[in-house]
């Protein structure tokens, strides 16, 4: 009997801690025990209704406990359609207690729309009290004379909050400040200059309001670091001459090639002209025949033409030290 007793009282107290446990999970009474101690007035029925709408109500009441303990006025309602749009509650109120600390005037909505454009508040109120510094690459440009120089600078830069909303970033002030390396040190008219004055540089590139449209404010352009490198001047009029001499070259070639042709062209026209002589002479022994067998030339003609081809033969055997002269007519001929 005793055993049927307690099973009925097990089952109550089961269902109880199950209750329990739902609406304790559901209902953060805790939290709510939290704001109250804080002085932070919240209803019980508004947690609930921040589960109802999906909002989790510590990412709420805490940020907003921190924000009454530092003296700011805001509201749940603040708070939760922050979070509801996608932003950071917890980073906004630092922000903001930051700010007001460092009496810089910094409302919600405007922290609120600098960390929903993907920009960190905090961190851009830290750094409008405690400015940062920023390192450019090494630029390399080149003076008038031909001489490169390679620049490193510092630029000491101050977020401006009014401008974080669709200004540009750190990388917009590094393009405009190499830009402007590369114009300062191409208008000089030597390297030397600018190896002297080398603040210079900073003085004339921090005079062109490089900050505009950005979201920060420029102090300081140091040059940290300025090396002289290749002499480029130099290098171009080397590589300028070898073009030049290429291009000579070439147009030497182009000459050489076309008296080429024309002598093979000349000696082919002196190889026809021969031909056209050799084909004249053989004429000769036919046109004598002719002559023979027609009567216009009669026999001892012939032998006296023959004799006296023969003594001017002779003659030039005697002129060119016995060496036999062309044309040299065959034996048996003479």
């Amino acid at each position: 009997m005793l055993e049927s007793g307690l099973i009925p009282l097990i089952f109550l107290v089961a269902v109880a801690i199950v209750v329990l446990s739902i609406f304790f999970s559901f209902v953060p009474v805790m939290l709510w025990i939290s704001a109250l101690a804080s002085g932070v007035r919240i209803g019980i029925i508004t947690l609930v209704a921040m589960r109802l709408r999906r909002v989790i109500p510590s990412r709420i009441v805490n940020p907003l406990i921190k924000a009454r303990k530092a003296g700011l006025e805001l509201d749940t309602n603040q708070l939760e359609s922050h979070y509801l749009a996608g932003g950071n509650v917890d980073r906004v109120v630092d922000a903001l207690v930051a700010a007001q600390r460092a009496d810089i005037p910094l409302g919600f909505e405007r922290a609120a729309a600098i960390d929903l454009a993907g920009r960190d508040v905090l961190e851009a109120v830290q750094m409008s009290v405690n400015p940062k510094v920023i390192e450019t690459p090494i630029v390399a440009a080149m003076a008038k004379d031909g001489i490169e120089l390679r620049t490193k600078a510092k630029v000491t830069v101050r977020a401006n909050i009014d401008r974080l909303v669709g200004g540009a970033g750190e990388e917009t002030i590094i393009a405009r400040v190499g830009e402007g390396i590369v114009s300062t040190i191409g208008s000089s008219d030597s390297h030397k200059d600018v190896l002297e004055n080398p603040d210079l540089i900073s003085k004339t590139v921090l005079n062109k309001g490089l900050d505009a449209g950005t979201a920060f404010e420029i102090l300081s352009i140091d040059i940290a670091d300025v090396d002289v490198g290749k002499n480029i001047g130099a290098q171009l009029q080397t590589d300028q001459a070898e073009a030049d001499k290429r291009i000579a070259q070439a147009k030497a070639e182009e000459r050489r090639a076309m008296a080429v042709a024309q002598e093979q062209e000349m000696k082919a026209r002196v190889q026809e002209m021969k031909a056209k002589v050799v084909e004249a002479e053989a004429q000769v022994p036919l046109a004598l025949a002719e002559a023979l067998n027609n009567g216009k030339l009669g026999v001892m003609d012939y032998y006296n033409m023959q004799n006296i081809a023969a003594d001017t033969q002779m003659r030039q055997s005697f002129g060119t030290g016995g060496d036999k002269p062309k044309n040299t007519p065959p034996d048996g001929q003479e």
